[in-house]
């Protein structure tokens, strides 16, 4: 079975990394991607991903998935988000993967479990 070129089974954090960097920097980009900027953009993007749940249901929500049209909105600015992540990462060289995994263990030790 072929992989595509680009997965999350597949792909690198640090080659998206690389991808929206560049994206970026072909465009001459790079003055407006101060971390300040992209900071508000990632919240600027969030608000847009929330509007696709407006006023909808929490099953209606889980249903979205099911409604091509829905979904590649959706997805649409979950990239929006994680491309202004990403670049945030890229400039203060933010190791998301290990810094990740950090906050996991943190918020493990904040939120035990518990047996109900």
């Amino acid at each position: 079975m072929n992989e595509p070129q680009y997965s999350d089974s597949v792909t690198k954090i640090d080659e998206l990394k690389k991808l929206v960097v560049q994206f970026a920097a072909d465009r001459n980009w790079e003055k407006y991607h101060t971390p300040k900027n992209l900071a508000s953009s990632v919240a600027i993007e969030a608000a847009e991903l929330v509007e696709c749940f407006q006023w909808l249901t929490p099953e209606e929500s889980y249903e979205l998935k099911n409604d091509p049209e829905k979904k590649k909105a959706v997805a649409e600015e979950i990239c929006d988000v994680a491309s202004y992540l990403l670049n945030l990462c890229a400039k203060l060289d933010v190791d998301l993967a290990s810094e990740f995994v950090k906050k996991l263990e943190k918020n493990a030790l904040k939120y035990p479990i518990r047996e109900n």
